[in-house]
This record gives structure tokens, C-alpha cells and sequence, in this order.
């Protein structure tokens, strides 16, 4: 067996029994345990399982705390994110920006750029887009309103969102997965996302390296459907490479 199918196998296994010994892999693959700690080695680094003493795990579910909390974690990683997709984005472009820490960073860089139309589901993003110098036209989307991320969400919120076509679909993840995609930790929120990403041009997703070690409950789209990633710096070779694989152009 070639070493990427039996890679592929070992995260099957592991999702299946949620832990699995070294020894125990390299018994069912007639291969030495060197081997599989190699093999583990790999799937470890792109975010597929979680090392442990003498085998792997399944990858825990990440959950993210309050708004409130995840505004003071990674704040200069959320800085250099948002100076970049700033320099992406051009008057008289139209997007989606979803509620999140990140893109919430993100919206205060955005603000100064003239002739932006936006659409939004975050409170807080629309007011820093409507008060920013640059004046954007703000489509603020309606719902059910989730007070700690001062969002709207729920079917509504979806419906509204199919009434638009945008140039780009901006949203932060809870996680982003090599093999699964980016993931949110809240249901409502990659709903939202989800119905974002179907109707933009392109998927910009934004998030800080540390996301890369994560895996949230909720799938927002495949790896392969997003266009950009933009970053705050350039993460592992392993996860290099998949972004390669999948089309997505790192910044």
C-alpha cells in the first residue's frame, strides 16, 4: 500500500475508534512501527489527527469562548490579517463579512476604502463600515439576534442572504482543516457562512495560524472552494502543500 492510501486509512481508523496505538497500526499494515510514527508524524502536522504517547487521536472538536474573550486573543495576528485583506480589497468591490473577531479587525481596515458596498449579519461590522471614512453602503441582514456576537442569524438571515451577489464571501473560521475545510464551532454561524460562500464570486477566508491545529463541529465549505486564505504568517510545509493541492493562493 502506497503511503498517501495508507495515511487516508489511518485517519479512518482513528475517526472510527477515537484512539489508536502505534504498534496496533503497524500489526494490521505489515509495516514497522517507524513507519507509522512517520505516517502519524504527517497527519499530525496538517491538522488530520493529534498526536499522543504511543499512537494518535481523533482531533478534539474546538469551541470558542465569548465575543468579548476572542477579541483579546491574537490581537496583533489579527492586525496583520486585516492590513492584508485591505491591500486585496478595491473601491467599488461588494462583499459578504460574516460576525467574527477577525473579520470584525478586519472591518475597521476596511472602512477607510471609498465606494465599498457590504453586506453583513454582525452589528458591530456594520457600524464600523457605515462610520469609517470611506462611506460603504451597508446591507445590514435580518434575523434572530444572538446578543454576545451582536448578530443576526437563522432562516431569515439566509433568505436575505440569497437576494445578493457579491465579488467576495470575507468569513473567519474556528478551525481550518486540511482534509475537511474551514469549520465553525457554532451552528448558526456556519449557516450563515455556507449561504455567504454560495452566493460570492470568490471565498476569502481569514484566519490566524493557530486555527490550523483545530478542527470545529460545523463545515463551512471544502478546502478546495476557497480561493484566498489570508494568513498573519505562512503556516507549516504540510499545510503549505495542501493549500497548494487545492487551488486556495495563500497571502
Amino acid at each position: 500500500m502506497k503511503p498517501k492510501a495508507r495515511q487516508a486509512r489511518i485517519v479512518e481508523l482513528i475517526e472510527r475508534d477515537g484512539e489508536v496505538a502505534v504498534e496496533t497500526l503497524a500489526e494490521s499494515f505489515r509495516v514497522s512501527p517507524e513507519t507509522v510514527r512517520r505516517d502519524l508524524a504527517f497527519l499530525a502536522e496538517s491538522g488530520a489527527v493529534q498526536k499522543i504517547h504511543g499512537g494518535a487521536r481523533r482531533m478534539r472538536l474546538h469551541a470558542e469562548g465569548t465575543f468579548d474573550e476572542r477579541m483579546g486573543e491574537a490581537s496583533g495576528e489579527k492586525t496583520t490579517i486585516a492590513r492584508k485583506l485591505a491591500n486585496l480589497i478595491a473601491g467599488g468591490d461588494t462583499f459578504f463579512i460574516d460576525t467574527g473577531s477577525t473579520t470584525l479587525s478586519c472591518a475597521h481596515a476596511l472602512s477607510d476604502i471609498t465606494d465599498l458596498t457590504v453586506v453583513t449579519n454582525s452589528v458591530r461590522i456594520a457600524h464600523v463600515m457605515a462610520r469609517g471614512a470611506g462611506k460603504a453602503r451597508v446591507h445590514l441582514i435580518g434575523g434572530i439576534y444572538a446578543v454576545d456576537n451582536g448578530e443576526s442569524v437563522g432562516a431569515d438571515a439566509i433568505e436575505q442572504i440569497s437576494r445578493f451577489h457579491v465579488d467576495y464571501a470575507i468569513v473567519g473560521v474556528a478551525a481550518l482543516d486540511t482534509t475537511a475545510g474551514p469549520s465553525a464551532s457554532n451552528f448558526d454561524e456556519a449557516s450563515i457562512a455556507r449561504a455567504m460562500c454560495a452566493n460570492a464570486r470568490k471565498i476569502i477566508v481569514v484566519a490566524h495560524a493557530d486555527k490550523f491545529s483545530r478542527r470545529a463541529a460545523h463545515l463551512i465549505c471544502r478546502l478546495d472552494e476557497v480561493d484566498i486564505l489570508v494568513c498573519d504568517q505562512s503556516p507549516e510545509a504540510a499545510v503549505r502543500a495542501a493549500l497548494k493541492t487545492a487551488g486556495v493562493t495563500l497571502l
